[in-house]
């Protein structure tokens, strides 16, 4: 039985830990003994223990003294009756023994069955199974008694003897004695709170009554008030026993059918009047006993015939007072029990009162003024939270009577706002609903529950989630309306709040229930977003209206979500203050700057500004097929060039003819924010489309997949509509460069179809046609110079003669092609100080469909932006550096030593502060980075496209108005600069021209001024370095690539891996000292890396030693500073590995080494350099050598055995003071002993040893030396 949830507790909130048992429940309480009853003081002691209630009284309670007194009665009763049966002489004693194990209920003359009481205990048990057993028992038992008993004759005689308690009156004459005793026992049972006494005490009552004909309703009635009476002096849980046994015997009595039966047998029966008018009286005397006594009168209810609800229940003596006054008090079970039985008899009645419209319908029920009427019931039906009250599933019900709803296609839908009309008309049902739902909304959500209480607001959103698995998704917005959307913000946007996980897990169920319809999910997210003005997600710090917009993976969900939010833009936007006349809008108006945008984040166009970014955000995540694919990308294209583009001059509705499709404008002007962003969000999804599509996919298909030109061609259409102009004036030479690069495109469209190999290159400059047409719309008059001469470059690329000025000479096409790809080139980086993403990701991909056919000239001057620095680095190396001349030359471009780039490329380290590669001088002894010689060895062309990069700077400087530096403007322009050489690396790795590009990063990376200006700049020449450069696959090739200028950048890596690093000690900042440490440790790194790259690309030309002999005389330079100066910094480690990847190197130099290492100035460096040396004599003498490799080995070992004697002699003469360092050295003795002994050398080594250095052998190695010694004997 539902209505016993309510019940564990005095007016608290429920719980859900319940326990059910045949329909009945209650939260129990903790677990107490059973009663035992054997002898007085057994039974008093058991009575404390067992019956106590939970009060913290210490006295003695009057229900205590009673169930004693009841307990010491019925002791003295079934003594007496013992003492009463006369047992037959030969029983035995086992059976008496039996008999005293189980106390039994049976007659004097012994004619009737035994009844065991003991059965009792098992009804409290907490196991199902067990209280299941144990009522079936008793039942089995009573029905054998109860059989007898009707057959007595002499039934006086048995009552007679065996009056349990004073039983007159009780209804029950019928009864046999332990029927009679077992019913009272139950009916107490059921106001336990030990364990699951109720559920087991009802349950035996429920059946027992059902089961026995003897039994009359009206007595159980008559003795649950008997048996079970409150009085004064009861208190707290006492008197909640009481009421709540009595809820629990007429639970038993609704779950039979006798009441039933009763009124089939006599109409006019009294106790169903009777146990309606007890059950209301019970339900009055307390709160939370309301709702479950109502649920129990609805049992009873739906088992009876229709005419006996009228004529018993709704006749019944109260029911009418109660249902009058339910509105003023807030009786929400009162309305629930109308609506039931109102359902149940099928037409209204007097007895209702006000609560119900007379005659009843819905549309009735949940009109306004009825529903206000009801607010009280509404309100205090809270009562039940956290669960929900019974009558919200019926209301529900009422409201939304279709359980199955029908889905509704997206793709129709779609279709239908597309033509600015309803789907399909309305039923007259449905329109009813939707007009109810409105009502309800509106006076119940809205007006009664959302402006009260957080336990309402919670109701409130309860409601909702009933009524989302009938909900039409048509009739969405009506749910989500503006207050309901507020409060979810509110409670979303303070997370302390009680409400905040309410609403968070309605969000949650708001989520999966839209998760697999499109229709629903378009429709909340528009109500979320339009009742939010576009800032859902901003206020509540989540990403609800984010992952719903990327869930989208279906055309039709996509189709419906753009023309859903294209109509929410064109008729609820925001009223606009921009001036209607677009033709006397002025630049300064159309202007914007960042603090233009950010500012209109915070005004009305916050909305229009959501619904620009997320209509293209639809396609981030969908997978569809190309075809599917482009026509959403077209739909997107639509919206942002008519609402970004163009403006209507008459009227805001136009329709095309040739496109057959109308356009629709907002009645107000839309802001020129607005404006600019549709035009930036239409160059990023040209730009993804260019980065989607490939030409092999666009030729193989249809001629019209392409987005760009199907734009192209929209935008014609539309400017050639009178009505219809473009939403700002362009100058007279905007104008006509608008206009010739919408020409020049539609003639690359045709070359590019007509093309082959270079299909790619002409698809990517079609794009970038269409993103300058765009520019010159968003900054008019600043990219007129660039636009004329990419167009210029088509020209030359298409081959044909200027048709589009007259005047010009014809000839265009008789440049060289290295020509045009140079100027498309310096055409690209022109664009890049002041392009947007969507423009400059374009210009990447042009420049990598040219890279490989631009010539040095163009490399070289985007390696001197790399370079270029408008300041000199604060900190200046002061030493007079050696200046390395011989890369001045490579590949035939000259590059001055005076010039910028070649302080970066210094060859050695600074001491200052910073701990970075220090400037080179020139040989004058000037600064290298002097900005007056750092543009020298470029020609005037050259000059001025370099001059012509840096106005575009300092022009985006301006405009800015200061906000952004001329050196963080060139910080930008170098990255996208880099990103270009990154693509040139990547499409061209085995070109000898890597080399240049590589000097010229390394240079600017050791700059000082590098690593003052940006760490981000350095990172990302430091990734290029190391991905494109060093771990490429092929590396520079080619009879280009210069002995010369390979030695040169040997030489000078090998001196940036042996400069130290300097400390300045004025720096007492800790992170201050740790960052140029971390930059010197990654300057090494790098200057290690390229002595291998470089000794990489040497080896591959397979050059002869002679050839080589600077390559060794520089790694002997090198090697020689490590021995004779502390100060060179360079790692063992670093020259091990050399002499392991190269052994032509260590064989070299290994004479000089053994001979620095037997010097004493080199003492300081002889036990780390033994590393060295073993690592040549593995590689000379190797483990696995043949016949032929042991001549060898030993011939060369043996040239060099004198150097290596003396080098042992010197070593345990003077033996190292460190432990760790004298084991090195005894390591290394065992290795060269080793290597001795495998070519047989020995006695030659030996006889190199004087014998003062024998015997310091034998000293210091001890057995090593002697089992030598032994091998040569």
């Amino acid at each position: 039985m539902g209505f016993l949830v309510e019940t564990s507790s005095m007016g608290k909130k429920r719980s859900a830990d319940q326990v059910q048992d045949g329909g009945f429940q209650e939260n129990r309480s903790a677990s107490k003994p059973p009663k035992k009853i054997k002898g007085d003081k057994k039974i008093i002691k058991k009575v404390h223990e067992g019956s106590a209630a939970p009060s913290t009284s210490t006295s003695m309670s009057f229900m205590e003294k009673k169930k004693k007194r009841k307990a010491l009665d019925k002791e003295r009763h079934r003594s007496s009756l013992v003492n009463l049966e006369q047992k037959s002489k030969n029983m035995s004693a086992d059976e008496r023994q039996d008999e005293i194990a189980a106390p039994t209920v049976s007659s004097k003359s012994g004619d009737l069955p035994e009844f065991h009481i003991n059965v009792f205990k098992d009804l409290v048990s907490s196991e199902a199974s067990v209280r299941e057993a144990g009522v079936e028992s008793l039942v089995k038992e009573l029905q054998e008694v109860q059989k007898a008993y009707d057959q007595l004759e002499k039934k006086d005689l048995v009552n007679g003897g065996l009056k349990l308690e004073a039983e007159k009156d009780d209804g029950l004459n019928d009864c046999a004695p332990s029927l009679r005793y077992a019913i009272r026992r139950l009916i107490r049972g059921v106001s336990s709170s030990r364990e699951c006494a109720r559920q087991g005490f009802a349950l035996g009552l429920a059946l027992l009554v059902d089961t026995i004909p003897s039994i009359k309703v009206d007595a159980i009635l008559k003795l649950s008030v008997d048996l079970l009476e409150v009085s004064s002096s009861m208190k707290g849980q006492e008197v909640k026993d009481c009421l709540l046994g009595r809820l629990f015997v007429y639970g038993a009595l609704s779950r039979t059918s006798r009441m039933v039966n009763e009124w089939l047998a006599d109409k006019s029966t009294p106790c169903i009047k009777e146990y309606t008018s007890i059950i209301l009286s019970l339900s009055a005397k307390k709160r939370y006993l309301q709702e479950p006594a109502v649920c129990i009168l609805l049992e009873l209810i739906e088992k009876l015939p229709s005419e006996a609800v009228l004529t018993h229940i709704v006749d019944s003596t109260g029911i009418a007072e109660w249902f009058e006054g339910a509105n003023v008090t807030g009786n929400s079970d009162a309305l629930l029990l109308a609506l039931k039985i109102h359902e149940k008899i099928g037409h209204s009645h007097p007895t209702f009162g006000r609560l119900l419209p007379d005659p009843f319908s819905p549309s009735k029920f949940f009109a306004a003024d009825h529903l206000s009427f009801l607010a009280n019931c509404f309100k205090e039906s809270t009562f039940c939270q956290p669960r929900v009250h019974s009558l919200w599933p019926m209301i529900v019900s009422i409201l939304l009577p279709e359980v199955v709803i029908q889905e509704e296609d997206a793709t129709v839908i779609s279709s239908s706002l597309k033509k600015h009309r309803k789907g399909r008309k309305s039923s007259p049902s449905e329109e009813e609903t939707s007009k109810n739902l409105q009502s309800f909304c509106e006076v119940v959500i809205e007006g009664s529950l959302l402006p009260s209480s957080h336990d309402r607001k919670h109701l409130a959103l309860d409601i909702l989630l009933l009524l989302l698995p009938r909900l039409p998704a048509s009739l969405v917005p009506i749910v989500l309306s503006y207050k309901v959307v507020q409060c979810l913000v509110d409670a979303l946007s303070t997370k302390n709040s009680w409400l905040f996980k309410v609403v968070q897990h309605f969000m949650k169920e708001l989520s999966n229930w839209v998760s697999k319809d499109d229709v629903r999910r378009v429709l909340v997210i528009v109500s979320l977003q339009k009742h939010s003005n576009g800032q859902f997600d901003l206020i509540t710090q989540m990403k609800t209206v984010k992952n719903l917009v990327m869930d989208f993976q279906t055309e039709s969900g996509a189709m419906l979500f753009i023309q859903s939010l294209t109509n929410m833009f064109v008729d609820d936007g925001p009223t606009s203050e921009e001036p209607s006349d677009q033709s006397q809008t002025t630049d300064e108006n159309l202007d914007i700057s960042t603090e233009d945008k950010d500012s209109s984040a915070g005004s009305s166009d916050f909305l229009k500004c959501w619904i620009v970014e997320s209509i293209p955000n639809v396609l981030k995540n969908m997978k569809l097929d190309s075809e599917a694919k482009f026509r959403v990308q077209k739909e997107v294209m639509k919206f942002l060039a008519v609402q970004g583009l163009f403006t209507a001059s008459l009227g805001s509705e136009i329709t095309s003819f040739e496109l057959q499709e109308k356009f629709r404008w907002p009645k107000s002007a839309t802001s020129s924010n607005i404006c600019k962003l549709c035009i930036e969000q239409l160059q990023s999804l040209l730009a993804m489309a260019l980065k989607g599509e490939t030409v092999n996919a666009l030729i193989n298909t249809a001629e019209n997949i392409d987005l760009g030109a199907y734009f192209v061609s929209f935008l014609s259409t539309l400017r050639n509509i009178p009505s219809v102009s473009l939403f700002r004036y362009l100058s007279e030479d905007d104008d006509k460069v608008f206009k010739e690069l919408q020409e020049m495109e539609i003639r690359a469209f045709r070359e590019e179809r007509n093309s082959g190999i270079n299909a790619q290159r002409l698809h990517s400059l079609r794009y970038l046609l269409i993103q300058l047409l765009l520019q010159i719309l968003l900054h008019p008059g600043e990219f007129v110079e660039a636009a004329s001469e990419l167009i210029i470059c088509c020209k030359k690329t298409f081959d044909i003669p200027d048709i589009l000025e007259s005047g010009d000479d014809d000839d265009s096409g008789t440049e060289e092609e290295p020509v045009l790809v140079d100027v498309l080139v310096d055409t690209l980086l022109s664009l890049l100080p002041q392009s947007s993403a969507p423009m400059r990701s374009t210009v990447e991909q042009v420049f990598k469909n040219v890279c490989s056919e631009i010539s040095g000239d163009v490399l070289d001057r985007m390696l001197r932006v790399i370079k270029k620095d408008l300041k000199p680095a604060r900190h200046q190396d002061v030493e007079n550096l050696e200046e390395d001349e011989d890369d001045e030359d490579f590949l035939a471009i000259e590059e001055e030593e005076g010039e910028m780039g070649d302080t970066a490329g210094s060859d050695g380290l600074t001491d200052d502060s910073e701990g970075v590669m220090g400037s080179e001088q020139n040989d004058d002894g000037e600064d290298s980075d002097g900005s007056e010689d750092s543009d020298e060895g470029m020609d005037d062309d050259a000059m001025f496209r370099m001059d012509t990069y840096l106005a575009q700077i300092f022009k985006e400087r301006k405009s800015q108005g200061g906000n952004e530096t001329a050196h963080s403007q060139l910080i930008l322009f170098k990255l996208r600069v880099l990103s270009l050489l990154e693509i040139y690396l990547h499409e061209n790795p085995g070109k000898p021209q890597v080399l240049m590009v590589y000097s010229s990063l390394a240079r600017a990376f050791v700059s000082p001024s590098t690593a003052e200006s940006s760490e981000q700049l350095s990172q990302r020449i430091w990734g290029i370095l190391q991905k494109k450069i060093f771990k490429a696959k092929e590396y520079p090739k080619g009879e280009l690539v210069q002995l010369s200028f390979l030695e040169s950048l040997l030489e000078k890596n090998l001196r940036w891996a042996s400069k130290p690093f300097k400390k300045k000690p004025t720096s007492n900042s800790s992170k201050k000292q740790s960052a140029p440490w971390n930059r010197h440790k990654l300057i090494v790194s790098l200057a290690q890396n390229s002595v291998h790259w470089i000794l990489k690309i040497i080896d591959a030309r397979n050059y002869s030693r002679a050839e080589l002999q600077k390559v060794i005389s520089i790694f002997q330079t090198v090697v020689a500073g490590y021995f004779d100066s502390k100060k060179s910094q360079i790692k063992t480690e670093f020259l091990k590995e050399i002499f392991q990847r190269r052994p032509w190197i260590g064989g070299v130099l290994f004479a000089f080494i053994l001979e620095k290492c037997s010097l004493e100035r080199s003492e300081f460096r002889r036990v780390d350099a033994l590393d060295l040396i073993t690592e040549i004599l593995r590689h000379i003498v190797p483990s696995d050598m043949n016949e032929q490799n042991h001549e060898s080995s030993k011939k060369i070992l043996k040239s060099h055995l004198n150097k290596l004697s003396h080098l042992i002699s010197g070593l345990v003469t003077n033996m190292p003071k460190k432990k760790s360092r004298r084991s090195d050295v005894r390591k290394f003795c065992t290795k060269v002993f080793q290597v001795v002994s495998s070519v047989n050398l020995t006695q030659s080594f030996l006889k190199g040893l004087s014998a003062d250095a024998q015997i310091a052998c034998e000293t210091q190695l001890g057995n090593l030396f002697v089992n030598l010694k032994k091998v040569k004997s």
